[in-house]
């Protein structure tokens, strides 16, 4: 009886040895890749008189399948997934609106535009609602597809001058994560320049 009680510590010890030199020989964890929302070459800024009318534009809501920086993928039907081993850098809604505020800042029209985190005083709001900022297979090929409503609100009585639904479909030169990045950010600069028409054509109405 003393003689078990005496060897059942080093059966434990040796257990937990066998547990850490099993340990040691798994693979290590694939390294998290980090990716940008690329942006194209940006058009030359427009010669058009600068309205003097101040935009904020507001983060996109979104879906929680969408609201984080996980790229999303539609492999087929309704099922909605995520690569692995890849994210954004920031939540998708964040990239976006910080890529719509890039292209009115380029274009130079409006003298002021921001964000709802900076205090800046602003004619009108671009509200919007992200419902798809992912890749879906179409038969067999990825193709990026960015749909967006988005709605301007005049600041001072709150009232809706426009609405309007965004749809931009970009294929993807090839299936790996890095190509269907570039097809996002190729996506993202269409949809920033059909904004922006859009928002300044409504805001060249405004007294």
């Amino acid at each position: 009886m003393s003689l078990r009680r005496r060897s059942l510590p080093g059966l434990l010890l040796l257990g937990l040895l066998s547990a850490l030199s099993a340990c040691s020989i798994l693979p290590d964890a694939e390294p998290l890749r980090i990716y940008l929302l690329p942006a194209t070459t940006p058009p030359p800024q427009a010669s058009e008189p600068t309205l003097r009318h101040a935009l904020r534009i507001n983060t996109p809501q979104a879906s929680r399948a969408l609201a984080s920086p996980r790229i999303a993928v539609v492999p087929e039907g309704n099922q909605i997934s995520a690569y692995a081993g890849a994210r954004w850098s920031d939540a998708a809604p964040v990239l976006l609106r910080d890529r719509l505020i890039e292209a009115f800042q380029r274009d130079g029209r409006m003298p002021s535009v921001s964000n709802e985190n900076v205090n800046l005083y602003a004619d009108i709001s671009l509200h919007s609602d992200l419902r798809a900022f992912q890749s879906e297979y179409i038969e067999g090929k990825p193709q990026v597809l960015i749909r967006l409503d988005a709605r301007l609100v005049d600041r001072e009585d709150q009232r809706t001058l426009a609405n309007r639904r965004f749809e931009i479909r970009q294929p993807s030169a090839a299936p790996d994560v890095a190509s269907v990045v570039e097809a996002f950010g190729q996506a993202s600069d269409t949809l920033s320049r059909e904004v922006l028409d859009w928002t300044l054509s409504h805001a060249r109405q405004l007294p």
